[in-house]
């Protein structure tokens, strides 16, 4: 049996354990939490190393992408470099694929994206792959890089700004401390009502809401009006909690495994498993052909319809 694990800086409360088979083989895949714990994380990386087949970084960036230049976090790349036997992902890799591949699917299979659709991605340097596929669909598409990891209300409205902008943003705040920029720990958890009253005019500008999970809840208004969330590691609480405010329906990118979505670095990591080559010498088309095979395609809930 092969073993995958995600070590992830999120919450422990959202810790997941399946056995599933896949193409005939067993995989045991789960994901530990270390609520925002950096040392924690780093010893449970050394503590794993070696020992099991692949291993994925959840609630972190290592790699972010914005036009054809790649930018990595300093906090990423000690969390990547504390394994040393281990094949270690974050997820990116199969980003630019399968996220790029769900607006593709959506297109020829469901009416749920239009021309001219509002689009609100919530950060698309973390998904630059279904950022780019939202833009040649024809959708008009809001980035909220600066607004959901900064806190600063500037929507960016096209794919060049976004890369000028992180040229020019991007060396410097990949310096920082990764919790400054994005939600970890209890922080997961936690709402700023203020901004959540100032930004959710973005919401509620939009039809569809793309990206990250914990973005899209750190601001989300009391009352959505029907939109579309497009997005992955969500469990049956989150379900509910999108529900509740009034959200359409949720596509997730990833397969659910007993009630849960898992996060991109857990999918690549059973990819990388499955493969079992080096991370750097897997081609793009070569996790597309495994996840053809596998057959996985994007969950689709339907809610207030």
């Amino acid at each position: 049996m092969k073993r995958v694990v995600s070590v992830s800086l999120g919450l422990s409360s959202r810790d997941h354990y399946v056995q599933v088979n896949l193409l005939g083989e067993d995989f045991e895949i789960s994901r530990i939490g270390v609520d925002g714990d950096f040392d924690n994380a780093l010893a449970k990386l050394k503590e794993l190393d070696g020992r099991v087949d692949a291993i994925g970084l959840g609630g972190i960036d290592v790699y972010v992408f914005a036009s054809n230049q790649r930018y990595a976090f300093e906090d990423g790349l000690r969390l990547l470099n504390a394994v040393t036997k281990t094949p270690v992902v974050d997820g990116s890799g199969l980003k630019n694929t399968l996220e790029r591949e769900t607006v593709h699917y959506l297109l020829r299979e469901t009416d749920f994206i239009k021309k001219n659709a509002k689009v609100l991605m919530v950060s698309a340097v973390d998904r630059f792959g279904m950022a780019e596929a939202f833009v040649e669909a024809g959708c008009d598409v809001t980035f909220g890089d600066l607004i959901f990891a900064a806190g600063i209300p500037y929507p960016v409205k096209t794919l060049t700004e976004l890369a000028d902008l992180a040229e020019k943003m991007l060396p410097q705040l990949t310096k920082l401390p990764f919790q400054m920029l994005y939600p970890t720990g209890k922080k997961q958890e936690s709402r700023d009502e203020e901004k959540s009253k100032e930004f959710a005019v973005y919401y509620h500008e939009a039809e569809i809401i793309a990206g990250d999970f914990h973005f899209i809840k750190r601001y989300l208004p009391d009352k959505l009006d029907g939109q579309t969330i497009i997005t992955n590691t969500t469990t049956r609480a989150d379900v509910e909690l999108l529900k509740e405010r009034g959200a359409r329906r949720l596509v997730t990118t990833t397969p659910e495994f007993e009630g849960r979505s898992f996060g991109t670095n857990v999918i690549e990591g059973v990819l990388v498993a499955m493969l079992d080559k080096p991370w750097d010498q897997i081609a793009p088309g070569e996790y597309m052909d495994m996840l053809n095979k596998l057959d996985f395609k994007p969950r689709i809930i339907e809610m207030n319809g």
